[in-house]
């Protein structure tokens, strides 16, 4: 069985081997133990600000023991796209079981965005939201890329969609 010192002594060639080995020279060593919550702010080297209230539905990652100080709340986390927000802030944010929900969030959102502008009679200006006047005019290929392959997938869609079932069999 190997030791720490053989160990040690194996690796002795590569620059920098162990420089962490000393717990006092470890920078993570004051945070690393400070497991006990919110309440426990021995960790922290700077005078912590005022609590910024809590009054709506924050979201932070499950590695934090608290809120921010401050934060920022445009908009709760609400509807289909909310759910799946929830959903995320389960995993760690090294996992892409937060990232990739996060993703699909963001585009089921826009979905939400605009039929809520419907429901309110306000038809929204795709064109000019998605800055599609620059791509016009710098970027024309790959705008018309663009408009290609939309134009496929939504053909593509309706002709799958309005095809004709064949009589049931029973």
């Amino acid at each position: 069985m190997e030791t720490l010192e053989t160990t040690a002594k194996a690796y002795a060639h590569i620059p920098g081997w162990g420089i962490d080995a000393d717990p006092k020279n470890d920078p993570t060593y004051p945070i690393r133990h400070r497991l006990d919550g919110p309440a426990n702010e021995k960790g922290y080297t700077w005078e912590r600000p005022e609590q910024q209230p809590v009054d709506i539905e924050i979201l932070h990652s499950n590695e934090r023991p608290n809120v921010s100080a401050v934060f920022g709340t445009s908009v709760p986390p609400s509807g289909l796209s909310g759910q799946i927000r929830r959903f995320a802030f389960r995993f760690s944010e090294s996992e892409y079981g937060h990232w990739l929900p996060l993703l699909l969030a963001d585009r089921v959102n826009v979905v939400e965005g605009i039929i809520d502008d419907l429901k309110q009679s306000h038809i929204p200006n795709i064109f000019a939201e998605k800055g599609m006047k620059a791509d016009l005019k710098y970027n024309r290929q790959g705008l018309l890329k663009q408009a290609l392959i939309g134009a496929v997938v939504t053909t593509a869609l309706v002709v799958f969609l309005s095809r004709k079932k064949g009589p049931v069999k029973a």
